[in-house]
C-alpha cells in the first residue's frame, strides 16, 4: 500500500489500475468508482486497523474493462509490474506505463473506426482564443484561432473527446462553451507563448513554425503546445506520426454559426432516434473515409474549382460503373492505414495488425493501376501520389508468417527460412516427438516392459511411467518420482538433458522472435509518411466513391456551381426526410429560385405541418451537399456558391443558461444580421414566435426590411404563420410571396406541400389540432373563438378604432401639456388611414399603446 500512495500521489486526477500479480487492482476513492462503472463487486480489507476499499479484475480483461472507464469519462493510469516478480525477492517495481484518457487512446476497443478521437485544448488569449485538435491514432494535428463564436462552431465541428483547458480560465470555459464536454484543467505555466513553442520546434525539429504556415497563430500555437505537452504527460512520447501542424483555414469553408449546424441536423441531432444528414449520405467503405467524410460535411468548399473536380469524378465513375465497383472492392480490403501506421510509430501495434497493414497496401496496387489509366484528370493526379510501398510489403512478407498472432507470446511470428537461428531452435524445440518415440522403442527393449510411455506435467517435466506389474523389471539408474495407485514414474539422465535443451530452445526462440520483430517495426517507422499520405488520399476517394453510389442509389444529379450569386433548385427533395417516408409515397419535390435583382426574399406562408420548414432547410443542405462536392436530390440545381449559411429554425429554449425562447430567438437572429454577406444564404423560420402577436409581427416585419435594404441583399427564405407579411410585397420589390400549398375538403385539411405563387389566407391550425386528435368540444370552442377574433381583428374595425382616436385627439379629449401625449397626438392626427395596410394599423396601435403605458407607469 505504500507503493501504491507513492504512485498514487503523481496521478491524484486518475484512476489507478494497480498490477498485483494475475489482477488489476484499485483501492480506495478509486475502487468505489470503478465497480459503480463496471458493475464489478467493491469488498474491502483492512491495513492495520484502516478500512480500505478494493475493487478488480483480472489483467487479461483489461481490454473489455479500460473501454468502459474512459468512456464515462475517466483518466485511467495503468501501472504494471516491471519487473518477473520469480526474480526479486523484494517488493515488484512498479510504474505506469501508460496514461490513457478520453482525448488519448490507441485502443481499438476505445476508438471509434468512422469517427476521430480528438484531444483539444482551448486558449483564452487577449482579444481572440486560441485552439487545437490532434487525434494520436491517426496523427492529424489542426490549430486554428477566432473570436467566442467561430471557437464554439470548430468544437461543435470537430466533437473532441477530451478538452484542456487552463485551471485559471475554468469559470469562463464554463460559462462559454458550457458543460458537454469532458474537461481536464491543467496548470497554467503549461499555456505560456515562450514554452508552447519551445515544446513545438522541439517535437517537429526545426527553428520556427514558418514552414507550417502557423506562426502568425499566437494564440492557436499557445494550445498546439498545450495538447503536445499533454501527450509526453501522459506517457505518450513516440510520436513521430505527428510530423505537421496544419491551419484550419476557414476562410476556404462556408461559414454555418453554430445554431446551423444544430438546427440542419448535420451529425448530431437533439431528437433521440433521429436521422441526420451524415447518415443518409456516408456510403464511404473504409474508416479513413468515414472520418474524412464528417471534415468534409464540416467544412464545406467555396473554391468552384475544387468543388467541380469532385463532380467530374462522381460523373466519371457514375459513366464507368465497373471501374466504381473494382475500386469500392479494393478499398473494402483495407484496413484502417492511418492507425495502423500511427501504432507503428508509437510502438504499439502487434503481429497480427503489421500482416493486416501489408494486406491493406497491397489493396494499393490495382487502386493504383485504376486510377492512373482513367480519363479522368483527378483521378489520375491521386494515383499518382498513391505509393505502393514495395520494399515495405516485401519485408514483411519474408519476416512475418501470413498467420501471425495478436500476441507475439502465443504463437509463431517470424517466417520459417527468415533466421537460421531461429529454425535451428525450431527444429530442435518441436521435432521432439520422434526423438521421445526412438527413445521409448529402445527402452521398451531394453528393459523388456512393452506398456512403457513417456509423458510430461507442469510439476516435473518429462517422466516414464511403469505399470504396477513391471516395477521389478525397472533399471537402478532410474530416478523415482511419484507413486500413483497403479503405475510409478521415473525420470531418466537423458530425459532430464533432453528436456532442458528443449526449454531453453522455447525460451530462446521467444528471446529472438521478440528482437526480430522490434527490429521490423522500428524499421517500418521509415515509411509513415508515405502510408499517411496514402490512408488520405485513399480516404478522398472512398467519400467520392460514396458520393457516386448515393447519387445512383438516390437518383440524385450534377450541380451546375458557378461565380453568380443566383440559386435555382428544380425539383429540390429533402435528403433526409424522403428516405424517412413509408414505402410508395413519393416526396413532392419543389423548385426554389433566389437571386438578388427580382427574387431575393420568399415569404412562405401556411399552415403548420404543411412542410415549410423543410422546403427551408432542404434548400440548405441541397447547397451543402452540392459545396461539399456531392451530386444533390434534385431534377437540376444552378448554384452561384454560397460562403455564409445562416440559420434560425424552430424555438430552442436556452432556459438552462437562463435565457427564454424569445431571448434565444433573438440572440440567434441578431448574429444573423450582424454578420450578412452578399453571398449569405439566410434561412428564417417562424420569427417573432416567442412574444406576443403583434409584438412578433413587428419584428418579422422589421427583420425582413432590414434584409430588404441591406446592401449585402442576402438571399433569405422567411416562413411564417403571420399572413399579414404577405402585405410587405407591395411595399418591398425584391420580396415575392408563395405559400405551401392545402386544400381544404369538407371537413378537413389535405397538405399537399406543393410551394406556389401567392400568399396564404390562414393557417389552419384547428384542423391540425384536430387531426392530432384534440377532443371535439375544444375544436369546437376554438373555432368559435376564431370567428370572433376575425370579426374583431377586420381591417375595417382597424381603421375605425383608429378614427375614433383621430376624432377624441381633435377634440383635445385630454390635457396635452405632457409632451408626450402631443406626440401621441401629432402621430395619430397625421396617419392617412385609408392608405393603412391592416398589419401597419396593428403595428400603429401597438405602438401607441406603449407609449401610453410608458405615460401610466409614469
Amino acid at each position: 500500500m505504500k507503493q501504491y500512495n507513492t504512485i498514487k500521489v503523481k496521478y491524484p486526477d486518475a484512476l489507478l489500475l494497480f498490477r498485483v500479480g494475475d489482477f488489476y487492482e484499485t483501492f480506495g476513492e478509486d475502487a468505489v468508482k470503478t465497480s459503480k462503472i463496471l458493475g464489478i463487486i467493491l469488498t474491502h480489507r483492512n491495513n492495520g486497523g484502516d478500512r480500505t476499499e478494493l475493487a478488480g479484475f483480472p489483467h487479461h480483461s483489461l481490454n473489455t474493462y479500460l473501454p468502459k472507464l474512459v468512456k464515462a469519462g475517466q483518466r485511467v493510469a495503468i501501472c504494471d509490474q516491471l519487473e518477473d516478480p520469480k526474480l526479486t525477492k523484494t517488493i515488484v517495481k512498479r510504474g505506469v506505463t501508460e496514461l490513457v484518457t478520453p482525448g488519448v487512446a490507441m485502443n481499438d476497443d476505445i476508438l471509434s473506426a468512422k469517427t476521430n478521437n480528438f484531444l483539444c485544448a482551448v486558449h483564452f488569449g487577449r482579444k481572440r482564443l486560441g485552439i487545437s485538435f490532434v487525434d494520436i491514432s491517426t496523427g492529424e494535428f489542426l490549430t486554428s484561432e477566432g473570436n467566442e463564436e467561430q471557437i464554439d462552431k470548430l468544437l461543435q465541428n470537430f466533437s473532441p473527446n477530451e478538452v484542456l483547458v487552463s485551471k485559471t480560465q475554468k469559470k469562463e470555459f464554463l460559462r462559454v462553451f458550457g458543460q458537454n464536454y469532458h474537461t481536464f484543467f491543467t496548470e497554467d505555466w503549461i499555456f505560456q507563448d515562450d514554452y508552447a513553442l519551445e515544446t513545438l520546434t522541439g517535437h517537429f525539429k526545426t527553428k520556427s513554425l514558418k514552414g507550417f504556415g502557423v506562426d502568425h497563430l499566437s494564440y492557436g500555437i499557445v494550445a498546439s503546445g498545450v495538447v503536445l505537452h499533454y501527450l509526453s504527460d501522459t506517457q505518450h512520447r513516440q510520436l513521430q506520426h505527428i510530423n505537421t501542424l496544419q491551419r484550419i483555414a476557414e476562410e476556404e469553408y462556408i461559414w454555418m454559426d453554430r445554431f446551423t449546424i444544430r438546427n440542419l441536423e448535420l451529425y448530431h441531432s437533439t431528437n433521440q432516434n433521429a436521422v441526420t444528414l451524415l447518415d443518409v449520405i456516408d456510403k464511404t467503405i473504409s474508416p479513413m473515409g468515414g472520418r474524412m467524410l464528417k471534415r468534409w460535411l464540416a467544412l464545406p468548399l467555396k473554391n468552384v474549382e475544387k468543388i467541380k473536380r469532385r463532380h467530374q469524378v462522381i460523373s466519371h465513375l457514375s459513366q464507368n460503373k465497373q471501374v466504381l465497383q473494382k475500386l469500392q472492392h479494393n478499398i473494402k480490403m483495407m484496413g484502417d492505414l492511418e492507425r495502423l501506421i500511427s501504432k507503428v510509430a508509437t510502438g504499439k501495434i502487434n503481429p497480427k495488425e503489421v500482416v493486416q497493414l501489408k494486406n491493406s497496401l497491397e489493396a494499393i496496387v490495382p487502386i493504383k493501376q485504376i486510377t492512373i489509366k482513367s480519363k479522368n484528370e483527378a483521378l489520375n493526379l491521386l494515383g499518382d501520389q498513391l505509393h505502393t510501398c514495395d520494399m515495405l510489403r516485401t519485408k514483411i512478407k519474408e519476416m512475418l508468417c501470413e498467420e501471425a498472432p495478436v500476441n507475439i507470446l502465443k504463437g509463431k511470428t517470424i517466417a520459417d527460412g527468415y533466421s537460421e537461428e531461429l529454425d535451428e531452435l525450431r527444429k530442435l524445440a518441436f521435432s521432439g516427438k520422434d526423438y521421445l518415440d526412438k527413445m521409448l522403442e529402445r527402452e521398451m527393449q531394453r528393459t523388456g516392459i512393452s506398456s512403457l510411455k513417456i509423458a510430461s506435467n507442469n510439476v516435473f517435466g518429462y517422466y516414464i511411467e511403469v505399470r504396477n506389474t513391471h516395477r521389478d523389471k525397472v533399471p537402478e539408474e532410474w530416478i523415482r518420482k511419484q507413486t500413483l495407485v497403479n503405475a510409478e514414474r521415473y525420470i531418466t539422465e537423458e530425459l532430464k538433458e533432453y528436456e532442458s535443451k528443449i526449454l531453453g530452445a522455447e525460451e530462446r526462440i521467444l528471446i529472438l522472435e521478440q528482437q526480430l520483430f522490434s527490429q521490423l517495426v522500428v524499421w517500418m517507422q521509415e515509411y509513415i509518411a508515405p502510408v499517411q499520405n496514402n490512408a488520405n488520399q485513399i480516404a478522398q476517394l472512398d467519400c467520392l466513391c460514396g458520393f457516386t453510389q448515393l447519387a445512383e442509389d438516390n437518383n440524385y444529379t450534377s450541380p451546375e456551381l458557378d461565380d453568380s450569386t443566383e440559386i435555382s433548385i428544380i425539383g429540390g427533395r429533402h435528403p433526409v426526410i424522403e428516405k424517412q417516408l413509408p414505402l410508395g409515397e413519393a416526396y413532392i419535390a419543389n423548385d426554389v429560385t433566389l437571386n438578388r435583382d427580382e427574387q431575393q426574399i420568399i415569404m412562405i406562408t401556411g399552415p403548420n405541418m404543411s412542410g415549410k420548414s423543410a422546403i427551408l432547410r432542404q434548400t440548405a443542405l441541397i447547397v451543402l451537399l452540392a459545396q461539399m462536392g456531392s451530386f444533390v436530390p434534385a431534377s437540376s440545381a444552378k448554384i452561384g456558391y454560397v460562403d455564409k449559411i445562416f440559420t434560425r429554425v424552430g424555438a430552442s429554449d436556452n432556459i438552462s443558461m437562463g435565457e427564454s425562447t424569445f431571448m434565444v430567438e433573438m440572440n440567434e437572429t441578431a448574429s444573423i444580421l450582424n454578420n450578412l454577406s452578399d453571398r449569405s444564404l439566410v434561412l428564417l423560420d417562424e420569427i417573432g414566435r416567442g412574444t406576443s402577436t403583434y409584438d412578433g409581427i413587428s419584428i418579422a416585419w422589421a427583420i425582413s426590411e432590414y434584409l430588404h435594404e441591406h446592401p449585402a441583399k442576402a438571399k433569405t427564405l422567411f416562413a411564417t404563420h403571420y399572413h399579414e407579411l404577405n402585405e410587405m410585397t407591395s411595399t418591398f420589390e425584391r420580396i415575392k410571396n408563395f405559400n405551401v400549398s392545402v386544400r381544404e375538403l369538407k371537413d378537413n385539411v389535405l397538405f399537399l406541400r406543393k410551394l406556389t405563387p401567392g400568399g396564404s389566407e390562414h393557417s389552419f391550425g384547428i384542423h391540425v389540432a384536430k387531426m392530432a386528435g384534440m377532443p371535439q368540444q375544444v375544436i369546437l370552442k376554438a373555432n368559435k373563438i376564431l370567428k370572433k377574433l376575425e370579426k374583431s381583428h377586420s381591417s375595417e374595425e382597424l381603421s375605425d378604432k383608429l378614427q375614433l382616436v383621430q376624432n377624441e385627439m381633435q377634440l383635445s379629449f385630454f390635457n396635452l401639456d405632457d409632451p408626450l401625449l402631443e406626440q401621441i397626438k401629432e402621430e395619430i392626427i397625421h396617419l392617412d388611414i385609408n392608405t393603412l395596410t391592416p398589419v401597419e394599423a396593428l403595428m400603429k396601435l401597438n405602438e401607441i399603446k406603449r407609449l401610453l403605458s410608458k405615460k401610466k407607469n409614469a
